[in-house]
């Protein structure tokens, strides 16, 4: 006799209580997009332990792969993944907690450039000993799965 195993999965059909889609491709979408909050929920529960948001990782995160070089507001923007965020409140309140410096532009006395400091990179170090485990445990998938989900997401895009 063969007993099989069933892992309950968390739907979609069953996360927002819809039985039906008009199609597969509104069916992703939505699952996308509320996928995407889902994580950003565990993540924002995450940082919120070491005192800063996802949007706030996110700027750190940039400025650590451009250490030791200074970069400006508008070219960190550029490059966040939410490019919605307010750069300057974000900025103004890494200044405050001293993870971040803001350096005058030689011959332009309005613009800034923005480095990271030593205590910011001591906190993604410290960020980093948990977040890697973290991030597995949360997301069910085995490595192929990862890349291969990773690969489709960026030809959805293209």
């Amino acid at each position: 006799m063969c007993h099989f195993t069933y892992v309950l999965m968390a739907s979609i059909e069953n996360e927002i209580k819809q039985p039906r889609f008009r199609d597969s491709y509104q069916k992703v979408a939505i699952n996308l997009l509320f996928t995407a909050g889902w994580l950003q929920g565990k993540q924002q529960e995450f940082f919120k332990t070491y005192g800063i948001t996802v949007q706030q990782f996110n700027i750190l995160r940039i400025l650590r792969g451009q250490h030791p070089k200074r970069i400006s507001g508008v070219e960190i923007k550029a490059r966040m993944v939410d490019r919605n965020s307010d750069i300057s409140r974000l900025l103004d309140r890494l200044l405050k907690k001293k993870v971040i410096e803001k350096h005058l532009r030689p011959g332009d006395k309005r613009a800034t450039d923005i480095a990271i400091t030593e205590a910011g990179l001591s906190l993604l170090s410290e960020i980093d000993k948990e977040l890697a485990s973290r991030e597995r445990g949360i997301i069910s998938l085995s490595e192929t799965e990862a890349m291969q989900l990773s690969d489709l997401l960026d030809k959805s895009r293209g």
